[in-house]
């Protein structure tokens, strides 16, 4: 065979493997964010199945490029070291932060995670991608059920309380969430003539809150009482 062609074959039969180890990583990382992506999706989570796609999607990406681009072997983690801050910094705006409250931080971690599976995909390690992934799936499905079976998730519940006398009503709120080892928060009184109208949060866990909407309806401090909605933390 003409020594052209046998190079141009060789070319060819390398481009195929290389293209076809490429294509296969980065796959591998779209499913894989994908799969975490659609359990946040169903619970209805800020980072859902477009967010971890794209960035398990990005990490693998960028892991790829950073061995294909670098010059030498020792730089070929250069590109890829990067990613860290940078999910960092989209990590950090997941998170939000309210006076006493917290919330975002397991879709701050889950977005970490994402891009370290990424990473893994990219640079080949498909078993150790595959099963991170599954140990995930399993932390957010399993455990977060148990935390739900035992009341043991963390929700922030806002509650309303009317009556004539607010600083009656704001010791009376303080002496039940004392006694729960609880505390308030966003705070908000209004003049609801001839009453006053009182509207505050209070975290804590589902079964503290069950027993402080039990015990703040049967004060008698208060005219009405009642208990507006709750939101879970992540």
């Amino acid at each position: 065979m003409n020594p052209i062609h046998q190079t141009i074959a060789l070319l060819r039969n390398e481009l195929g493997v290389v293209l076809s180890s490429t294509l296969a990583r980065l796959l591998l990382a779209a499913v894989l964010g994908g799969a975490i992506g659609l359990e946040r999706q169903l619970r209805h989570r800020p980072a859902g199945l477009r967010t971890n796609m794209f960035i398990c999607f990005g990490a693998a990406m960028f892991t790829v490029l950073s061995r294909q681009l670098a010059g030498v072997e020792s730089d070929s983690a250069r590109i890829a070291a990067q990613i860290i801050p940078g999910i960092g910094f989209i990590g950090a705006g997941s998170i939000l932060h309210a006076k006493t409250s917290v919330m975002g931080l397991t879709t701050a971690a889950t977005l970490f995670v994402v891009a370290g599976i990424g990473m893994a995909a990219g640079g080949g390690l498909y078993l150790t991608a595959c099963f991170a992934t599954v140990i995930i799936l399993l932390a957010l499905v399993v455990l977060g059920r148990m935390e739900a079976a035992f009341s043991l998730k963390t929700v922030a519940t806002s509650y309303e309380v009317t009556g004539r006398n607010v600083d009656g009503m704001l010791r009376e709120v303080n002496r039940i969430l004392d006694s729960e080892q609880l505390t308030m928060h966003s705070i908000h009184i209004a003049n609801a003539d001839p009453d006053f109208r009182l509207v505050f949060s209070v975290d804590g866990e589902q079964g503290q809150q069950k027993v402080f909407s039990i015990r703040l309806h049967e004060s008698s401090a208060f005219a009405t009482a009642s208990t507006l909605g709750s939101t879970e933390h992540e």
